[in-house]
């Protein structure tokens, strides 16, 4: 269950960045802030200019402060699946309290015993989802803290990732004055918070088609059990159009977005729309026909690359069939041919939040939900992979934004200040002390 407060999302795409921010009361999520600028720095969904990546990132914050009206602190920010790896993980221990009630740190232990593994050099712990725990050989149990046992268990799943990837991501964040609440693995995100139950327990094929990478990931079980990162996405699409058609990339991510259709054959040969040519002084006359063959073709080639690692864990056997979103999936066409290419069920996914009805969304909506939705022994066992103390009558992220309004002017800053200061100021102070005394315990 999703709790109480504001939580922000960060999704560093290839082609924009975007940030959320929601407020959840009773469970339900109102989006109060959206920010969107332009990427820089970034080539196929890798950060290869810091200092770029930065700025971007903090155009798209101040977009979403702006219009939240609040000052944003800290994010969960999703991870790519580049290079991902999952693995199942064990962990036994003997329940040390003289009570034998199961408690916090026993969970903590517990998680510890599970990461115990050789982990190469270049890779790093992402993240650790216990899946159940055993008590005294009582299994399925999702929360065992409160019972009593001798003996403790938990079965969970490892996600490693590439140590450059997230050092860089973490990195840009710090330096946008961030602090990183959670890092998310988008694909996993992605897959809980799009799909139904049925779909997650039967196996579903969830493919974002993202601007500079497609990434595939299978549920199945209720479990992330693959992913595949296909270095090509809508921004190559714009490319071919404009090698193709010898225009600029802008004219040719202007002709995609106006008049591309991914299916051919729902288009006219007799149709056609002037497109200025370099080197030529009038415009030349292009059918939409013509058009839609230069998109069908790359389109294709990511869609069979995607079939070729499916098709070898026999994925498109499974009954939920294929899911497709990202910025790249809303062309016109594109559901009709994934159809074709891999003869299974293949539906849109569109986020269904008031001004965000666009898979371009999709991503950082799942990344604000995941995070909202993560529960308290994930936090336990999360604090056991960065060695952190949480509180967990603390929110998450209880420092992620502030009420204050921005204020460009320091005068006006300080008239708030003024205004909104307690007249009890020993007694609000006395609260405070004890809160963060709490939190840093």
């Amino acid at each position: 269950m999703a709790k109480a407060g504001m939580y922000v999302g960060l999704d560093i795409g290839t082609t924009s960045i975007k940030v959320v921010v929601a407020e959840y009361i009773d469970s339900q999520m109102n989006i109060i802030g959206v920010g969107n600028a332009k990427s820089e720095g970034i080539n196929r969904g890798i950060i290869v200019d810091i200092d770029k990546t930065v700025q971007a990132i903090q155009r798209a914050v101040k977009q979403a402060e702006e219009k939240a009206g609040i000052q944003i602190k800290s994010v969960s920010v999703g991870l790519p699946a580049n290079l991902l790896e999952v693995e199942p993980c064990q962990g036994m221990i003997a329940v040390n309290n003289e009570s034998k009630e199961i408690m916090d740190d026993d969970v903590r232990n517990v998680a510890s015993a599970a990461m115990v593994r050789s982990v190469p050099p270049e890779r790093q712990i992402v993240a650790l989802l216990p899946q159940e725990f055993t008590v005294d050989g009582f299994e399925g149990i999702k929360d065992p803290r409160g019972m009593i046992g001798v003996r403790l268990e938990m079965f969970g799943l490892v996600f490693t990732g590439p140590k450059t990837i997230i050092h860089n991501i973490t990195k840009c964040v710090e330096k946008a004055g961030l602090t990183v609440a959670e890092t998310v693995i988008t694909s996993l995100a992605l897959t809980e918070s799009i799909l139904s139950d049925g779909e997650k327990d039967f196996g579903t094929i969830v493919i974002d088609m993202g601007g500079g990478q497609t990434t595939t990931s299978v549920m199945h079980d209720k479990q992330l059990k693959f992913t595949h990162v296909d270095q090509e996405g809508g921004e190559f699409v714009t490319k071919d159009i404009s090698i193709v058609l010898n225009t600029s990339f802008n004219n040719a991510e202007a002709l995609k977005i106006n008049y591309g259709d991914a299916y051919p054959s729902r288009t006219s040969a007799d149709e056609d729309f002037p497109v200025d040519v370099i080197g030529k002084t009038d415009p030349v006359k292009v059918d939409e026909r013509y058009l839609a063959e230069i998109i069908e073709a790359r389109l294709e080639q990511i869609f069979r690359k995607a079939k070729e690692a499916l098709d070898e864990i026999e994925a498109l056997d499974l009954p939920g069939g294929v899911v497709l979103t990202g910025g790249a999936a809303s062309l016109p066409g594109v559901v009709d041919l994934a159809e074709d290419i891999f003869g299974t069920t293949v539906k849109l996914h569109v986020p269904n939040q008031m001004g965000l009805r666009n898979p371009v969304f999709t991503n950082v909506i799942s990344i604000v939900n995941y995070s909202a939705e993560l529960s308290d022994v994930y936090h336990l066992a999360k604090s056991a992979v960065t060695g952190e103390k949480v509180s967990l009558s603390a929110s998450p992220q209880p420092n992620a934004v502030s009420t204050a309004p921005v204020y460009d002017d320091y005068e006006a800053a300080n008239d708030y200040e003024e205004e909104t200061k307690p007249k009890n100021e020993e007694k609000v102070t006395g609260k405070i002390k004890d809160f963060f005394s709490n939190i840093f315990d």
